[in-house]
């Protein structure tokens, strides 16, 4: 599963070559082997919680790649996936998390982690970090509004750390719940949502191995906008599943609320899987525009993770369970 492990450079992958020029060559060089020309560091225990831009150590490459993805995924440029954000505890405008959210403070930062487990308890971004090497998955990520990236994140698989906790066997659906904190998120004081902005899957969905709790991106510390200090990242369902910056996951029997499919539970369905063949109300889901492109794509049976994911939804009614 992994690749050569070389010790890592102090430097920032940012600062090894100026940013517009690394995304150039790296959208034309094929295989994009040094994904966020970040080098791969030996199994490290991660420090206190590093300021954004900060390198990440202990970063190990996984089958998930790049190179994996082929030569028509190339991962998003940085910029793009660090500017075009939705994160509405920031605003609705997809510049506003990268314009409001630059105060936002992550440290220190806890998760609680309760309901259908046996050793509740609290876990911090240290805690959460230190026993595991952290992976750089190259996922592509889908917008229910029709647009889609390529993300080199970095993180920790979230059934591993579940697993810490113990889940009993009333353990059926995990709820996800994020910080509410109007004086830092100026996007609270209205109410677009019911907040705190709540997720939830069900409990083998959490358990698959593609279902991660992102640290970071390009191999550098999660930027505020993108959801730091810790957010999920489900690459086979829309984005708006993948919650940002997590205090509080509940194990427990029953389905958990979801702010989206509560506040609108006609276009926004529980399970919210990619799926072409069952559009919104408002416009279809069939292609996709890549931010970057020009023209647009077909979208893929769970965004082209159909192989890993499919066997979860085995005679589901696919529409009516949307």
């Amino acid at each position: 599963m992994l690749i050569k492990i070389t010790k890592a450079s102090d430097v920032k992958s940012s600062e090894i070559t100026p940013r517009p020029l690394f995304e150039a060559r790296r959208n034309f060089l094929q295989g994009a082997a040094a994904i966020g020309a970040g080098a791969i560091a030996a199994s490290l225990p991660l420090p206190a919680l590093a300021a954004q831009g900060d390198k990440l150590p202990g970063v190990v490459k996984t089958k998930w790649t790049a190179e994996a993805l082929g030569e028509k995924d190339m991962p998003t440029a940085y910029d793009s996936v660090t500017g075009y954000n939705n994160f509405y505890e920031f605003g609705t405008g997809k510049s506003d998390p990268k314009t409001y959210s630059q105060r936002f403070k992550t440290k220190p930062w806890t998760i609680s982690i309760e309901g259908a487990v046996e050793k509740p308890g609290e876990i911090s971004f240290e805690d959460l970090t230190k026993p595991h090497k952290l992976e750089e998955r190259v996922y592509r990520m889908r917008c229910v509004e029709a647009w889609s990236m390529i993300v080199p994140w970095v993180g920790i698989p979230l059934g591993d750390v579940l697993k810490r906790f113990g889940p009993t066997s009333k353990a059926k659906y995990v709820y996800f719940e994020t910080l509410v904190d109007a004086e830092q998120m100026p996007g609270i004081r209205r109410p677009v949502l019911q907040w705190p902005y709540k997720e939830g899957l069900r409990i083998d969905e959490a358990m698959n191995p593609l279902t991660l709790l992102g640290v970071g991106l390009y191999g550098e510390v999660m930027p505020n906008q993108n959801g730091a200090p810790i957010r999920l990242v489900v690459p086979w369902k829309y984005g708006f599943k993948s919650i940002k910056s997590i205090v509080k996951i509940k194990l427990q029997e029953e389905t958990p609320p979801t702010s989206w499919n509560v506040a609108s539970p006609r276009e926004y369905g529980f399970y919210s899987n990619v799926n072409p063949k069952v559009n919104h109300p408002r416009w279809s889901q069939g292609k996709e525009r890549r931010i970057g492109e020009f023209f647009k794509r077909p979208t893929l049976m769970f965004n082209g993770y159909e192989e890993e994911v499919g066997q979860m939804y085995a005679g589901m009614d696919m529409k009516k369970n949307y």
